[in-house]
């Protein structure tokens, strides 16, 4: 490794551009023409990298992009990101004039945020592009009825300190068989559309589960996330494409012993050997986000099964390994070694008792990502190599 991609420890996780591009041109191939795809990036391209991430799914075809901090998107914008940017989580109206001046759009839905907004705005700024969210059922944050729209469409429109870009909701439901309550969502959504009296540049509502599930609810633009990293929406509502897992997880092996029957791993003395068995540490733990209810889980040591024992520690955990395996053997976490045996994100999330999303956005800053192409390493950790390197 040179000085600008240079880590110190045997856990990292890998993430496969050639996977997350190919997802998205399917997603974007899939779409109406005139659709446009907005990816979602936010939390670090929900634990991927959002630099890395942001290139590729342009790159495959992606319009613009959606985080949910106005710091996320700000700090695309310093990497060299030009493409249209949304944040869908409510900014500070103090802030305004920083989303105007680095061209980001933004969420609005308050009359008093906007009369703020508009004092916060300084001379010279651009026009703050405004996308309005609507609250159909959601319950977080968004107007919910067409009074409120007409009120804030009327003072948008009024206002040079705002550009009106877009109008979206978010739907509960999308990724669930019953349809009666995203059916409810998408029919108060067409209401606030049509009662505008110009429609924006951008209506959107969809989200994954949306794009690859309800062909009505696509509007002119679609936000996908989760299903752009090879993830499953929901294991209720399959979607009709199903992409390849982007993100895995590794680590090798620091050292091997033989414990003898009735020894034990662990804090607690959890785990007791009932024969001679072969035990491998690996640096990887809790702080990692590879938390304590993972214990038991399977992993995968030189293409063989391995089991965790023992309780997770903070920076270490423990396997049992079917035989003797030298110190530097390589271990599977999430992902493959080219056998049978492959572990999935929504395996990880099975025994979390959560959902996938939780998996990767949870591995932390202290496991360094390493991009590639092939078996290319194109970067490590958002630093990008050049294609020569």
């Amino acid at each position: 490794m040179n000085g600008k991609t240079q880590y110190f420890r045997d856990t990292w996780a890998e993430i496969d551009l050639d996977a997350l591009y190919k997802n998205v041109k399917t997603i974007r191939d899939g779409l109406p023409r005139e659709t446009k795809l907005f990816a979602a990036v936010k939390a670090n391209a929900y634990g991927h990298g959002d630099f890395q991430i942001a290139q590729e799914a342009l790159k495959a075809g992606a319009h613009g992009l959606v985080v949910a901090l106005l710091d996320e998107a700000l700090a695309l914008r310093q990497k060299g990101i030009d493409a249209p940017i949304l944040v869908l989580g409510l900014i500070r109206p103090t802030d305004a004039s920083v989303a105007a001046r680095h061209h980001i759009s933004v969420p609005a839905f308050q009359m008093d945020w906007l009369k703020e907004a508009s004092q916060a705005m300084e001379s010279g700024d651009p026009p703050l592009k405004v996308h309005i969210k609507c609250d159909t059922g959601m319950g977080r944050i968004g107007l919910k009825n067409e009074k409120e729209l007409k009120e804030i469409e009327h003072y948008i429109n009024n206002n040079d300190s705002f550009e009106l870009e877009g109008i979206f909701t978010h739907f509960a439901t999308a990724d669930q068989s019953e349809e009666n309550y995203y059916l409810q969502q998408l029919g108060a959504f067409k209401k606030l559309v049509s009662s505008l009296e110009t429609p924006p540049e951008y209506v959107h509502a969809a989200n994954s589960a949306g794009a690859l599930c309800h062909n009505d609810s696509m509007f002119n633009a679609v936000r996908v996330g989760i299903a752009i990293y090879g993830l499953s929406t929901s294991q209720e509502r399959p979607p009709h494409i199903k992409g390849k897992q982007v993100f895995s997880l590794h680590t090798a092996i620091v050292h091997v012993k033989k414990i003898q029957p009735g020894e034990c791993i662990g804090y607690g003395a959890g785990y007791q050997a009932k024969k001679e068995e072969w035990i491998a540490t690996i640096p990887v733990g809790y702080a990692d986000g590879w938390l304590r209810m993972l214990e038991g889980q399977r992993v995968i040591a030189d293409g063989h099964r391995a089991n965790i024992v023992g309780r997770i520690c903070m920076d270490q955990t423990m396997i049992k390994l079917p035989h003797y395996m030298p110190v530097g053997t390589k271990v599977t976490l999430i992902g493959g070694q080219g056998s049978d045996e492959f572990i999935t994100v929504e395996e990880i999330a099975e025994k979390l008792q959560t959902i996938n999303y939780e998996v990767t956005c949870t591995i932390n800053f202290r496991v360094p990502r390493l991009y590639k192409r092939g078996s290319r390493l194109l970067g490590v950790d958002n630093k990008l190599l050049s294609e020569d390197e």
